[in-house]
């Protein structure tokens, strides 16, 4: 895509991602418990969720009909080329408790590369934007990430899978090991939210095992054209396919990924003695 396809593609993304932020504002602090459903044991999914996918893959499908589609609901479409990945309300269980720290994230990928990314947090009135090669911008301005060097300077963001009872690494030794290292580590509900407050240096950096590529693929373009890192926990690749993100400043990164894999030697397999 030129410049200008891809300046006219984020300025789309963002007006879609500010429309299905109304519709969950529409919803918000006033969500019946008969709403909320759940997919899995902690997996929940509400109208909003629904009716702000409907609405983005609507204007998606309006705007680029010959795109794939592949958002968290109902739309799962897979192709070579171009493909929007959308989470429609990334942090449901924070909406569905009426907490604040909810998002819209919306990418556009042309295979593994990332083109544009927005994240709108409704309730928050916070917008983050980026396009490839243009930088990152919060609110309109300018942004950038931290460049703290230190873990015990750092304040650093996780979480954990609603699924985690069913999986070996279930990231608690991770936490358990880095709370002890770090100034601060938050779990606030939304991958989406803390790949954007590190890109803006809110965070200082960010670890999650087991997500999926609509929870990142926005939030890991707003980190890399602010200047950090983003690699899987093992410093490679895989991060868009849901094994594993780990973002962060270029001078935090490193001493993020070695502190991780040494706390991971400990994961006690289950099934092993």
């Amino acid at each position: 895509m030129s410049p200008e396809e891809l300046q006219s593609a984020g300025a789309f993304a963002e007006a879609t991602a500010r429309e299905a932020g109304v519709v969950l504002m529409q919803h918000h602090r006033s969500v019946p418990q008969g709403e909320v459903r759940l997919k899995g044991v902690r997996d929940p999914v509400t109208d909003a969720d629904l009716a702000s996918e409907r609405l983005i893959v609507s204007r998606l499908r309006e705007r680029y009909p010959e795109t794939a589609i592949f958002a968290e609901e109902e739309t799962r479409e897979t192709a070579a080329g171009l493909t929007w990945y959308v989470d429609p309300l990334d942090g449901t269980v924070n909406f569905s408790q009426s907490h604040p720290f909810f998002a819209v994230s919306i990418a556009l990928y042309h295979d593994a590369r990332p083109l544009v990314g927005v994240v709108h947090a409704p309730a928050l009135d916070e917008t983050f934007t980026a396009e490839a090669g243009g930088g990152t911008r919060f609110n309109g301005a300018p942004a950038a990430v931290s460049d703290k060097r230190a873990l015990i300077d750092a304040v650093l963001a996780t979480g954990f899978a609603y699924g985690r009872q069913d999986y070996d690494d279930d990231n608690v030794a991770r936490f358990a090991d880095m709370v002890l290292r770090v100034r601060g580590l938050r779990r606030a509900g939304s991958a989406a939210l803390d790949l954007a407050y590190t890109a803006v240096g809110r965070l200082d950096g960010y670890w999650e095992p087991h997500l999926n590529s609509f929870d990142v693929a926005a939030g890991a373009l707003l980190v890399r054209e602010a200047g950090g890192v983003v690699t899987d926990l093992d410093g490679g690749d895989t991060w868009l396919d849901g094994r594993s993100i780990l973002a962060a400043g270029p001078g935090l990164h490193a001493v993020m990924q070695a502190t991780l894999a040494a706390a991971a030697v400990g994961i006690r397999r289950k099934g092993q003695a």
